[in-house]
C-alpha cells in the first residue's frame, strides 16, 4: 500500500500532462511523449490497485489521494481556488479521500482522455496544410490583443493645429480603420468556422486564429461532453468563444464609427488651416551660378577615364557576386529541401507510434525515421534561411529520438525475455522427459521453470509481447507447481 500511496501522490503532475496545447508542431510531438508517459504511469497505478484489491481483499477502502501540505497536492481541492471550476471534475471532487475502486474508474477516464488527445495530435501532424496554418497563427496577434492595439491607435489631437501633424494623424486613423475592417472579416470567419464546421480539426483552426500568439490547450470534457479549452489561465467551453466573438464584433463596430468621426473632424480642421495659410504664400527664386567651361571640360574628361576603369572593376565584382549568389541560392534550396524532408520524416515517425503497444519492428521504423530526420537537420548550413528553424526542430527531434530509442531497448529486452523463457521451458520439459524419476532432473527442471517465470514477470505491460507473456506465465507456474509436488 505504501508504494501505491507514493505513486498516487504524483497524480497531479500526471493529470496536468494530459492536455494538448495546439500550436507549433514540434511542441505537439513533445506533448505526445508526455501523454504516453503519463498513461504508462497511470496503468502502473491501476495495476497496483488491482493487486491490492485481489491479494489484500480491500473493497472500497479509502486512501489519502493527496497530502494537504503539498502545493501540487491541493489540486485535488478545487474549493481552495487553485483549480478552475471548469476543470475541477478532471482532477476529482473536493474530498481528500477516494476509494480504490473509484480511483480505478477515474484512471480509466484519464487514460481514455489521453488516447483522445493522441488521436487529435496524430490527425493534426498528418495534415501538412493544417500544420502550416497553425504555425502561422502562433506568430500573429490574437483577436483581443489586436483589438486593444487598434483601440489605442485611434487618437486625434486638434490642439496641435499644424497641417503636417493633422495629416499624419488622419493617415494613421485611416490605416487603423482598414485594419478594423480586416479584423471584422477575420472575426466573421472565426465565428462561422466554430459554429458551422462539423470537423473538429476545422473548429480548432478557427480557435487558433482567435487566440493567435496567446495559444490554447484542450483541457477536458465536461459532463455534457463539451470540450473545455484554456488560454492564458482562462478556462471555458469551446462554444463560449461564440459569445466572445459577438462582444468583439460590437467593439469593432463602435471603433469604426469612432474612426469615421475622427476622420471627419481632422479633415475639417485641416481644411481650415489650409485656407488660413493660402494668403501667406511666399515665392522663392532659386539662384544659379554659371560654371566655367574649361574646368567643366576637364572634370568631364577625367570622369570618363574613371568611369571606364570603374566599369571594368564593377563587371569583375558583379561576376564574382553572381557566382556567390548562385552558390548561396543552391545551398539555400538544398537546405529547404532537407528541412522539408526532415519535417516529413518526423511527422511519419510520430504517427507510427500512436496508441502503443507496438511490435519491435514498428518502434525500430520510427527510430530510423527520427535518426534520418536528425541527420538532415544537422547538415543544414548556418547561413541558410531555414537554419534557425532547423536548429530549434533538431532539439525536439533529438528528445524524441532518445525516447523512441529507449522504447526500442525495452521492446528488445521484452522479446529476448520471451524467447529465453521459451527456451528454458523447453529445457525443463526435456529434463523431466529424459529422467522422470531422477530427483536431480526434477530439481534442474524446477530451476529452469523458475528462471523462465522470472523472465516473463519482468516483461512490462506496455510491450507488444505482454499478453503472450501472461499466457505463458500462467502455464509455466502450473508446470513449476506440478514439478514441485513430484519432488
Amino acid at each position: 500500500m505504501a508504494n501505491l500511496e507514493i505513486l498516487v501522490s504524483e497524480l497531479p503532475i500526471l493529470i496536468q500532462n494530459l492536455k494538448l496545447t495546439i500550436g507549433d508542431s514540434n511542441q505537439i510531438m513533445e506533448q505526445i511523449i508526455l501523454i504516453n508517459n503519463s498513461q504508462e504511469q497511470l496503468r502502473n497505478i491501476k495495476k497496483l490497485i488491482t493487486q491490492e484489491l485481489r491479494f489484500d481483499r480491500i473493497d472500497n477502502s479509502a486512501i489519502a489521494t493527496l497530502p494537504r501540505l503539498s502545493a501540487a497536492a491541493t489540486l485535488f481541492i478545487p474549493n481552495l481556488g487553485l483549480v478552475d471550476p471548469a476543470i475541477a471534475e478532471k482532477f476529482g471532487n473536493s474530498e481528500t479521500k477516494i476509494s480504490l475502486t473509484d480511483l480505478q474508474s477515474k484512471i480509466d477516464d484519464w487514460i481514455e482522455w489521453g488516447y483522445f488527445l493522441q488521436a487529435i495530435a496524430t490527425d493534426i501532424l498528418s495534415d501538412l496544410q493544417l500544420v502550416n496554418q497553425l504555425n502561422s497563427d502562433i506568430i500573429n496577434l490574437g483577436i483581443s490583443n489586436e483589438l486593444q492595439i487598434l483601440n489605442d491607435s485611434l487618437q486625434l489631437d486638434l490642439a496641435l493645429a499644424k497641417s503636417n501633424v493633422l495629416k499624419n494623424q488622419i493617415e494613421k486613423i485611416s490605416d487603423s480603420q482598414k485594419q478594423l475592417l480586416q479584423l471584422q472579416q477575420k472575426l466573421n470567419y472565426i465565428f462561422d468556422t466554430i459554429k458551422n464546421s462539423r470537423s473538429l480539426l476545422n473548429i480548432l483552426l478557427g480557435v487558433s486564429a482567435f487566440y493567435g500568439k496567446s495559444g490554447f490547450a484542450l483541457e477536458w470534457l465536461d459532463d455534457d461532453h463539451e470540450l473545455i479549452i484554456s488560454s492564458e489561465g482562462k478556462f471555458q467551453e469551446l462554444t463560449n468563444l461564440l459569445n466572445d466573438c459577438d462582444s468583439f464584433q460590437e467593439q469593432i463596430a463602435a471603433l469604426i464609427i469612432q474612426a469615421n468621426t475622427f476622420t471627419h473632424q481632422g479633415e475639417q480642421a485641416l481644411k481650415k488651416i489650409e485656407q488660413e495659410s493660402s494668403s501667406q504664400e511666399v515665392g522663392i527664386v532659386p539662384k544659379f551660378s554659371t560654371p566655367k567651361i574649361i574646368r567643366s571640360a576637364l572634370i568631364i574628361a577625367s570622369s570618363l577615364l574613371i568611369l571606364t576603369f570603374a566599369g571594368l572593376k564593377i563587371r569583375e565584382q558583379n561576376l564574382s557576386l553572381t557566382q556567390k549568389t548562385s552558390a548561396f541560392v543552391a545551398d539555400d534550396s538544398s537546405a529547404i529541401a532537407n528541412f522539408k524532408s526532415a519535417q516529413k520524416l518526423g511527422m511519419e515517425a510520430a504517427s507510427l507510434v500512436q496508441k502503443p503497444p507496438h511490435p519491435l519492428k514498428l518502434w525500430q521504423q520510427a527510430e530510423t525515421k527520427w535518426y534520418q530526420a536528425i541527420i538532415l537537420l544537422d547538415k543544414i548550413p548556418a547561413k541558410t534561411s531555414v537554419y534557425n528553424r532547423a536548429k530549434k526542430k533538431l532539439a525536439y527531434y533529438q528528445v524524441n529520438y532518445k525516447f523512441i530509442s529507449k522504447r526500442v531497448l525495452i521492446e528488445k529486452k521484452a522479446v529476448a525475455n520471451l524467447e529465453s523463457a521459451h527456451k528454458l521451458a523447453t529445457e525443463a520439459n526435456l529434463f523431466v522427459q529424459n529422467s522422470p524419476h531422477s530427483q536431480l532432473s526434477r530439481q534442474q527442471a524446477q530451476d529452469k521453470w523458475q528462471q523462465a517465470i522470472n523472465l516473463l514477470e519482468a516483461i512490462p505491460e506496455s510491450t507488444s509481447v505482454s499478453v503472450q507473456a501472461k499466457e505463458m506465465l500462467s502455464i509455466y507456474k502450473t508446470n513449476y507447481a506440478a514439478t514441485n509436488r513430484q519432488s
